[in-house]
């Protein structure tokens, strides 16, 4: 894989979308992203098409080469498969290194973005999420932000990471609890 920098985690303002305006909504979010109301609209209209088209595509290949697109960083000889959900919003704090497989129906998010009312329970933010080279994500999985899957690691069938997961370990359920570590077993 080609060597990657890692973004940093930020802090994003609660939700402030204008329901009654789409203008402003637009004017919010392309301020928030430093960048030109034209060029969000046309970033977010992108990646909404790719990632719909993403996820009913019979195709592996063609499936990577829209979230490289979108701008999810993808290795080599990777899997995603069908019905996967990679952040729609902040697609670039992805990153899937190589041989790593991800199983139909997993949902990877790199971002929480709550109402106002939540600031003294949770933070409104973007945090990368890194899944290294080897690891299989089963069917199911929902991957929170700010999280790294590790080397070779197995998470099981509808487990949601919330926290990392070393090298080797296999994990599984909500909460998630690493079951064992298959490091001796790895060729």
């Amino acid at each position: 894989m080609k060597p990657y920098t890692v973004k940093e985690p930020i802090i994003i303002p609660y939700f402030d979308h204008d329901h009654k305006s789409l203008k402003n909504t637009i004017k919010n979010s392309s301020d928030r992203r430093g960048m030109s109301k034209w060029q969000f609209v046309c970033r977010k209209i992108r990646n909404i098409l790719l990632s719909r088209w993403s996820y009913n595509c019979p195709l592996n290949g063609l499936r990577v080469k829209m979230n490289r697109r979108r701008g999810v960083t993808i290795g080599e000889n990777v899997y995603i498969g069908l019905h996967c959900t990679i952040d729609n919003a902040y697609p670039e704090y992805i990153y899937i290194e190589d041989n790593v497989s991800l199983a139909g129906d997993v949902t990877i998010l790199a971002h929480s973005n709550p109402y106002p009312h939540f600031k003294n329970v949770t933070e409104s933010g973007v945090s990368p999420v890194v899944i290294k080279e080897g690891a299989w994500v089963a069917d199911g999985v929902i991957i929170l932000r700010g999280v790294t899957i590790g080397k070779n690691a197995i998470v099981s069938a509808g487990t949601i990471v919330d926290k990392d997961v070393p090298d080797c370990a296999v994990v599984k359920g909500n909460p998630m609890k690493i079951i064992t570590n298959i490091a001796a077993l790895i060729d």
